[in-house]
């Protein structure tokens, strides 16, 4: 065998070294992806925060409540489109009416319950 071979001994441990330094650079790049962060990309969403309000009941400030809290209040009456309310980030306190997150929830709100007439009458 002479020495410009593919066979030769030479030859092979030079294929050799280059194939253990190839999987050397691939695992180390495979594990680099891997602790990567790219925002928004097979990364777990965090849940939502609950939402917290707080309104002003009989002139006091009141709160935090739940949506579903909230909910209650207005189909027991206690909260109206007027009565003032605030949630975290925002700059002053506001009527529930200028508050499309809160106003959602007054149409969400069942109505109140109302006697059905006799039709028996």
């Amino acid at each position: 065998m002479d020495n410009n071979s593919f066979y030769s001994i030479d030859r092979l441990v030079e294929f050799g070294m280059s194939l253990a330094v190839a999987q050397q650079m691939t695992q180390t790049m495979n594990r680099a992806m891997q602790d990567m962060y790219v925002p928004g990309a097979m990364n777990p969403m965090q849940a939502p925060l609950p939402k917290a309000y707080h309104v002003v009941l009989d002139g006091q400030q009141a709160g935090p409540f739940s949506e579903d809290e909230m909910m209650k209040l207005i189909s027991e009456r206690r909260i109206n489109k007027d009565t003032l309310a605030w949630m975290p980030g925002m700059p002053a306190w506001q009527p529930i009416e200028k508050m499309p997150q809160v106003l959602r929830l007054v149409a969400l709100a069942p109505p109140p319950i109302t006697n059905p007439q006799n039709p028996q009458s």
